[in-house]
């Protein structure tokens, strides 16, 4: 990325208008020697489908949100870090006709996302990967101390519990998913809550399996168990009053009007040509 942009009253106006965009709802973005390098609509793999996603590509965050009114108006705005992301490409799926796809991976959350074309996804691939190689580059190697967040298994691949094998989902019995690993589970093999803290400050539904194995990593006298609906004493409840409790992906739901039809071409800006 040249300085050409970094430096430029466009990219100054541009950085300005996403803001606004985002409205109150959103946190700052303009901060010294950032440069926003493009932006697109994408879908992004949620819960139950495939929903479009307003993303923004800057030299060292990427943001998305949800889309109210095309190119004026998102909200739920996310934040993710760039030093710290990895890309994975996926094949192209001709039974389930998914094309173009690829995985955004990192510590706070991982999920997949499609292009519209297979240039598209080449590009927003190269534009990602350089700004990650640009940070790592200029502030040294990326942390390895925080695993990575699992990708979740989309709803629709389960018809019952990926745990127990036995619970089948229907409009009384949920889906829920396991925050360590992905699967997507029943609520009483969900029963446990465990703090992750590159996701969240509170803890978060985990299968059994997971559940024991970050039990018996852990020192025993710190353990959380903790059940489900129940929070323990008042001391207890006091630190889980507000938890997840149904391990729904808040960046899925929709509030107010959204448009779920928008579409429209990527963006890269001059100057932030990858060479």
């Amino acid at each position: 990325m040249g300085d050409r942009l970094l430096n430029s009253e466009a990219n100054t106006k541009r950085i300005a208008f996403v803001e606004q965009c985002f409205g109150s709802s959103g946190q700052p973005l303009a901060i010294s020697n950032r440069a926003l390098i493009g932006e697109g609509v994408l879908l992004k793999m949620c819960r139950k489908k495939l929903k479009p996603r307003q993303f923004f590509l800057f030299s060292d965050i990427l943001v998305y949100g949800n889309i109210v009114i095309s190119k004026k108006k998102y909200n739920k705005q996310h934040i993710m870090q760039l030093d710290n992301m990895r890309l994975q490409s996926l094949p192209d799926d001709d039974i389930n006709s998914l094309y173009n796809g690829w995985q955004i991976i990192s510590p706070s959350k991982s999920f997949t996302i499609y292009a519209a074309t297979l240039n598209e996804k080449m590009e927003w691939m190269a534009h990602i990967n350089h700004c990650i190689y640009a940070l790592v580059t200029k502030h040294g190697s990326k942390s390895s101390v925080l695993d990575p967040s699992p990708v979740w298994i989309p709803d629709s691949e389960a018809n019952a519990c990926m745990h127990c094998q036995r619970s089948e989902f229907n409009v009384i019995n949920r889906r829920h998913h396991c925050r360590k690993c992905g699967i997507v589970c029943c609520k009483t093999c969900t029963s446990k809550r465990w703090l992750l803290p590159q996701q969240s400050s509170k803890p978060l539904r985990v299968c059994l399996t997971c559940f024991d194995k970050l039990s018996a990593q852990s020192n025993p006298m710190i353990v959380t168990r903790v059940p489900e609906g129940n929070y323990g004493n008042k001391e207890t409840a006091g630190n889980y009053a507000n938890a997840d409790t149904s391990g729904e992906d808040t960046s899925d739901s929709d509030s107010g009007t959204v448009d779920e039809k928008s579409d429209g071409p990527t963006t890269f800006y001059e100057g932030s040509n990858r060479r």
